[in-house]
């Protein structure tokens, strides 16, 4: 929330100027044990020169994924017409990424404990 209120606090120096990948997933816990990965997102997160998440930009995509997803219900197209518009298609694919297999079992592994994490009490 830090980062979408651009607060000073949430600034990335690290990483400014850059294109970074995120990946957010939802756990099912057990007694307060992560059992199992229920949803995965992955979005691309434009950092600005000054180490601020891009807001902007980042709205901009969610609002093109949520287009898609209503297109196919919103419009009919039209008969003989030989032209899509797939502007918003290519907006909400720059803000997304899919890992391949490999990479995907260890952020998995990673969310569910299995990995040691050198920052947190995860995995230990």
């Amino acid at each position: 929330m830090r980062m979408l209120r651009q607060e000073d606090i949430a600034r990335l120096p690290d990483f400014a100027g850059q294109r970074i990948r995120q990946a957010s997933l939802l756990v099912e816990l057990a007694n307060r044990i992560p059992v199992r990965v229920l949803h995965r997102t992955f979005s691309i997160l434009d950092i600005g020169a000054d180490g601020l998440l891009d807001v902007a930009r980042l709205n901009a995509q969610q609002m093109a994924r949520v287009g898609d997803l209503w297109a196919p219900a919103l419009q009919a197209p039209a008969p003989g017409a030989p032209v899509v518009d797939a502007a918003s298609r290519f907006i909400a694919r720059g803000g997304s990424w899919e890992p391949d297999e490999r990479l995907l079992r260890q952020i998995d592994a990673a969310a569910l404990g299995h990995l040691p994490c050198p920052r947190c009490r995860v995995g230990r």
